[in-house]
């Protein structure tokens, strides 16, 4: 919704809530379709921030997965050397 506030007054691509919330999710996602892009400086500011954000979202579940395996590996025996 930030992203609606920010660029529709410059920017066609933008005219809806939705059509903002659909640039998001992409982003977030990492797709990125290119469909939609920001054109306003305070408008690709927060898509950096977006993205940063995705990647971070997706980097921080691996994480915790990777832990939660090396974990169960740590206790089964069937996986310790000697």
């Amino acid at each position: 919704v930030i992203m609606f506030y920010v660029e529709a007054p410059t920017n066609p691509d933008f005219n809806s809530v939705l059509l903002s919330m659909w640039w998001c999710t992409t982003a977030l996602t990492t797709v990125g379709y290119g469909d939609i892009v920001p054109r306003s400086g305070v408008g690709r500011f927060v898509a950096c921030i977006v993205a940063f954000i995705g990647t971070g979202m997706f980097g921080l579940f691996a994480g915790i997965l990777a832990e939660g395996f090396r974990e169960s590996f740590k206790k089964d025996r069937r996986f310790r050397k000697g």
